[in-house]
């Protein structure tokens, strides 16, 4: 089920309940809790959120043709880690009780921009997408970087069937991870059957008999696609075919 076929209130509902899920994980933290270092280098806890409640800022900034559009403001830097790091430095400025609660507001005004745009627009972030994908995209970034948080503070992660949406970004962004990756993709279909974190659901994306098939755990594919684990650790997925086999290799679900 991709957002083009699923209700657009349902996909809204998925982002409010990633974001609402780390949010309260993190409304206790002690003061120190929010300088312990995460997976990505050089980013603690408080960085990582400010990170979020940045690029949600820019989100309806691109959606209501605020001062700052995505594309816009990323073509002022020399790089996408520079205009990353604009929002992280801001973060810097505030404690970590000021940069949560900065987050839970950008977060429920970024909601109610996104319900409030017509689903078959496109907006102008990256190459364009439509509203359905841009929540889908923003769900991807939260429960990725609720995955480094969680990690810098010993918390358990538990996988919700919020990843169906996930795994589909993961498999449209194909034809980007491609192309960033400086490599021509193989001929043929692709097929991707993965189990839910739940076990009872297989969701299928691609063509049933596509010469190329990859199958295993939805978690896994999604931290692939997520560059939040190599291929080598994502020993539960199965790749046959060429394509498959490139596919996971160039596994890449963000701009």
């Amino acid at each position: 089920m991709s957002p083009e076929t699923t209700d657009f209130g349902s996909l809204l509902d998925a982002l409010a309940g990633e974001q609402a899920r780390l949010q309260a994980e993190l409304g206790n933290l002690a003061t120190d809790d929010w300088f312990r270092p995460t997976p990505a280098k050089g980013w603690d806890v408080r960085d990582t959120v400010s990170h979020l409640a940045d690029i949600d800022e820019i989100a309806i900034d691109t959606c209501t043709d605020g001062p700052r559009p995505l594309n816009d403001f990323a073509a002022r830097f020399a790089s996408p880690e520079d205009t990353t790091l604009w929002g992280v430095l801001r973060g810097r400025r505030r404690s970590g009780r000021e940069v949560l609660a900065w987050w839970e507001d950008t977060s429920a005004r970024e909601r109610d921009v996104l319900a409030s745009l017509d689903a078959a627009m496109r907006v102008p972030w990256g190459i364009g997408m439509r509203p359905p994908s841009l929540v889908t995209a923003r769900l991807m970034e939260t429960w990725a970087h609720g995955l480094d948080v969680r990690e810098a503070l010993g918390l358990p992660v538990v996988d919700s069937d919020r990843l169906r949406h996930v795994a589909w970004l993961g498999y449209r962004a194909l034809p980007y991870a491609f192309s960033f990756a400086g490599r021509e993709r193989p001929p043929g279909e692709l097929r991707v059957e993965v189990t839910s974190p739940s076990g009872d659901e297989t969701w299928e994306y691609g063509p049933a008999d596509a010469p190329n098939r990859i199958t295993g755990p939805a978690g896994e594919l999604c931290r692939l696609f997520a560059q939040r684990i190599s291929r080598d650790e994502a020993r539960g997925l199965v790749a046959e075919g060429e394509g498959a086999v490139a596919a996971l290799e160039v596994a890449r679900a963000f701009l």
